[in-house]
């Protein structure tokens, strides 16, 4: 199964040094029946780009809990046996639980199949969006078109050997 783990740059950072992904158990994202039903496809790439954008979401919250952080959202694909991930428990009130699944065991970063991080010019907006996430979460419009702003920059894909690019210092 293909899942979605949201980062941060010193998350993936701290990834590459130690060389695994997530000590389990840890939250990712992924295609679940949830997710199928409220994005309404049964096309699976289009259901993988809607796993990747929970994950991207994810990050953003990560953003915003770590004010002194790069303002690049960071998600990392990877696929693990189905038996490793689990869903939940039921939290369909709760918006940003969709898609949601817990991976249980350790995973390897050499498992994973791709990197996607934001592009440089991303940041400002994206630091607007991590600023205005908990008023866009509480129904504001305003702070809602902010995190949309940032959820319009498309993240790029890197290969996994580019991770020490990604996390050297500039």
């Amino acid at each position: 199964m293909r899942v979605y783990v949201p980062l941060t740059l010193p998350g993936l950072a701290e990834a590459h040094r130690t060389g695994e992904l997530g000590s389990g158990p840890f939250a990712a994202y992924a295609v679940t029946p949830a997710l199928r039903e409220w994005y309404s496809s049964e096309d699976t790439e289009e259901l993988e780009y809607a796993a990747l954008g929970r994950a991207a979401l994810a990050s953003l919250r990560l953003l915003a809990a770590e004010p002194d952080t790069v303002r690049r959202r960071v998600v990392v694909a990877v696929d693990v046996p189905d038996g490793a991930v689990t869903a939940g428990p039921d939290r369909s009130a709760d918006p940003a639980a969709l898609g949601e699944v817990t991976v249980t065991p350790t995973v390897p970063l050499a498992k994973a199949a791709a990197v996607h991080v934001d592009a440089d010019d991303a940041e400002t907006d994206v630091a607007a969006a991590a600023e205005a996430l908990e008023a866009a979460e509480t129904g504001d419009d305003d702070a809602q078109s902010a995190v949309d702003d940032a959820d319009d920059h498309e993240l790029l894909w890197y290969a996994t050997q580019e991770i020490p690019n990604l996390v050297r210092p500039a």
